[in-house]
């Protein structure tokens, strides 16, 4: 049976939108995944399921997430080879940028569209580098966060509604389940 991972979006972000680890098991269970285990309570899920399609996946998630929060939970579904690529990518980007002082991966449902990507590429934030790879975009900073733009950018928003980690956490979670 195959298995995924799952990153949820905007979760544990405060009062209102509360979704404690123990409660996305149960909903995912309740959804008919099996196997689910989660990392840190920021919305990291994986889970094996008969269902083939990964934008079926994330619509019935989405369904079960809005009935059991009363809220909506995007959620960004990847194959542990892809995330393995996400991975593998930020190790290649962390060696061509040695003075990187955070690294954050957004990971988007769909790629991004060329013509985002392209305006994005053509912004100018000095100190701030941007790689967009397939359904993540990798967000280098070689100063510190609160001085960054781009993320707040609307060439960054063109790219769609993602959910951001940092890159140790993309590590983590490939070391623990790909």
């Amino acid at each position: 049976m195959p298995s995924y991972v799952g990153f949820l979006r905007a979760i544990n972000l405060g009062a209102k939108r509360t979704f404690p680890k123990d409660a996305i098991r149960s909903c995912l269970e309740g959804s008919g995944m099996t196997e689910v285990e989660t990392y840190i309570n920021t919305g990291n899920v994986r889970f094996t399921t008969t269902m083939r399609s990964r934008a079926r996946i994330e619509t019935l998630l989405e369904e079960s997430f809005l009935a059991d929060r009363g809220f909506e939970v995007p959620t960004m579904v990847f194959t542990p080879a892809e995330i393995l690529d996400v991975a593998d990518d930020a190790e290649d980007l962390a060696m061509g940028h040695p003075n990187v002082l955070a690294h954050y991966i957004t990971l988007y449902k769909r790629p991004p569209a060329a013509a985002a990507v392209a305006a994005l590429a053509d912004s100018s934030y000095d100190g701030e580098v941007v790689h967009v790879r397939d359904r993540a975009a990798h967000v280098l900073l070689l100063k510190n966060f609160h001085e960054a733009k781009v993320l707040n950018s609307k060439q960054f928003a063109a790219l769609g509604t993602g959910t951001a980690r940092n890159v140790t956490v993309i590590r983590a979670v490939a070391e623990k389940w790909c």
